[in-house]
């Protein structure tokens, strides 16, 4: 992109919006949602309001990474969607001692089925006005809601770590957001970049062709504990090594805001870039 492309999206972009990260990964158990609830906590420590959406309907884990309680999930948002406005939305976040404010997922996975594109639209829409950042910890690997959440992100992070299965899939992830068109918007994070492994980060990183992805360091302990107890190990173990490196990511991440304008895909959907209709001889679809 030129200096003068980016001055163009940066102009043509509403200054009342926020910047939506969505934190995606081909693969459980990576550390996808501890990483993004102590991102979105760093954020916060700079004096920038955060919202969190747990974009994962079925089996979301934002609500127990925070140790939340929630009286309302985005079940109950949708029930009243037809009246929602920015004001009424924020009765029904979840308040962290963090200081970021929490939509999470459904209690039950079969409630999954009633969220549709346009409600988590509408809903998105209306967190990006009320929060500077609002982050979107999505599901494992791709889905409809997924692919909407990407398509509308202005940032979105691939977490991966040194397990070769893991980098197989994220390798995959990768090149499909490029077939997409959306590869201008993704920043690999490689977790537990330290541990013992025969793939060494460095190894990882050119499995991935990724020239200068993050790095998050190991600490199985600190990570662990910050998830047993609800509270983000930014806030409580700020000096450990894993701390600095999300503080960091937080200052490159915010340093990019306005940056990168999030494309409209006309015509075809994402999932009609993904399978693409065959057609016969003569234009006659198959």
């Amino acid at each position: 992109m030129t200096s003068q492309e980016e001055m163009q999206t940066v102009n043509n972009k509403d200054p009342n919006r926020g910047e939506m990260i969505a934190v995606c990964s081909a693969k459980g158990g990576v550390g996808r949602t501890i990483l993004t609830v102590n991102l979105a906590a760093a954020i916060y420590k700079k004096n920038i309001s955060v919202g969190v959406l747990d974009g994962d309907f079925q089996f979301g884990d934002v609500g127990l990474a925070l140790d939340l309680h929630s009286t309302f999930t985005i079940k109950e948002v949708i029930e009243t969607i037809g009246s929602l406005d920015e004001h009424s939305l924020l009765g029904f976040l979840s308040n962290h001692e963090s200081g970021i404010k929490v939509l999470p997922a459904p209690e039950r996975p079969e409630f999954a089925d009633m969220i549709t594109k346009e409600n988590t639209n509408s809903i998105l829409d209306k967190m990006l006005k009320l929060f500077d950042y609002v982050f979107v910890d999505t599901g494992v690997g791709f889905n409809d809601h997924t692919l909407n959440f990407v398509e509308k992100a202005d940032q979105i992070l691939v977490v991966t770590n040194l397990e070769m299965a893991t980098l197989k899939n994220t390798k995959l992830m990768l090149e499909t957001f490029d077939k997409l068109g959306l590869s201008e918007k993704v920043k690999v994070i490689i977790n537990r970049a330290t541990m013992e492994s025969v793939i060494s980060a460095t190894d990882a990183a050119q499995i991935l062709r990724e020239e200068t992805p993050y790095y998050i360091p190991n600490d199985f302990q600190v990570c662990s504990q910050s998830l047993n107890i609800g509270i983000p190990f930014v806030m409580k173990q700020g000096k450990t090594e894993v701390a600095k490196s999300i503080f960091k990511m937080a200052e490159l991440i915010t340093s990019k805001r306005q940056a990168i304008q999030p494309k409209s895909v006309k015509n075809n959907s994402l999932l009609d870039k993904l399978f693409p209709m065959k057609r016969k001889k003569g234009g006659k679809s198959l």
